[in-house]
């Protein structure tokens, strides 16, 4: 008898890599229109707004400045050099679909700010990342800064008998948050595993922690 379930798992894997990507492609052009459209943030009553670009908005910044001067180099470059004439507009097209896609990938983190409301916390990190925590659940919120070795978004430590999250900006993190039981997040190639502790960057975390005191935090400390 044949065993199947190799070749049928090596074609599946490609394709959810394929839709994956799609989804993220997408997902960035409608970050980009929904941005472009100025339109106020969708909060509830109550609900507090914190940003995370501010560690990587320089980077973004310099790549986006050099993708605006590089556009017309490449076309007066193609243009003189390759007589082959759709080369310029194909080159054209994916210098402005690049620059596009860096400005959506500015869009996207800007409008998905994590948010301090009065039931719980909301961390998010650009449009794939959307963790609801809710305030009965959170034994303590700490600011401390810390440099991760890798630069990947989430990150996953084990500590002893506990597992914590990390979901970094620009390799860093500013805010931990302690749990008071093991919770289950669905969160982009780290599966869905019970954690303890999640780590999250955001610009202005004393202000995150004025803004969660009153709520039904066991202990807010500030470090």
């Amino acid at each position: 008898m044949n065993d199947t379930r190799t070749p049928t798992r090596a074609r599946v894997g490609p394709l959810l890599r394929r839709a994956a990507e799609a989804e993220a492609e997408a997902a960035t052009w409608r970050s980009l229109y929904v941005w472009a459209r100025r339109r106020p943030l969708p909060l509830g009553s109550g609900d507090e707004p914190f940003g995370y670009l501010g560690v990587v908005k320089p980077i973004l910044g310099i790549f986006i400045g050099l993708s605006v001067v590089e556009i017309p180099i490449f076309d007066v470059v193609v243009t003189h050099v390759v007589p082959w004439r759709p080369a310029r507009w194909i080159v054209l097209g994916l210098g402005i679909w690049g620059l596009l896609w860096m400005i959506g990938l500015f869009a996207s983190m800007t409008i998905h700010p994590h948010v301090v409301g009065d039931r719980g916390l909301r961390v998010r990190l650009s449009w794939g990342i959307d963790i609801w925590i809710p305030w009965t659940d959170v034994e303590a919120l700490r600011k401390r800064y810390r440099s991760l070795p890798s630069s990947r978004s989430v990150q996953v430590e084990q500590e002893g008998d506990r597992r914590v999250v990390s979901i970094s900006v620009g390799s860093q993190t500013s805010i931990d948050v302690l749990l008071r039981r093991p919770l289950t997040f669905d969160l982009p190639k780290a599966g869905s595993t019970p954690v303890n502790e999640l780590r999250l960057y955001v610009d202005d975390p004393d202000g995150l922690l004025r803004s969660a005191q009153g709520t039904p935090v066991g202990q807010t400390v500030s470090r």
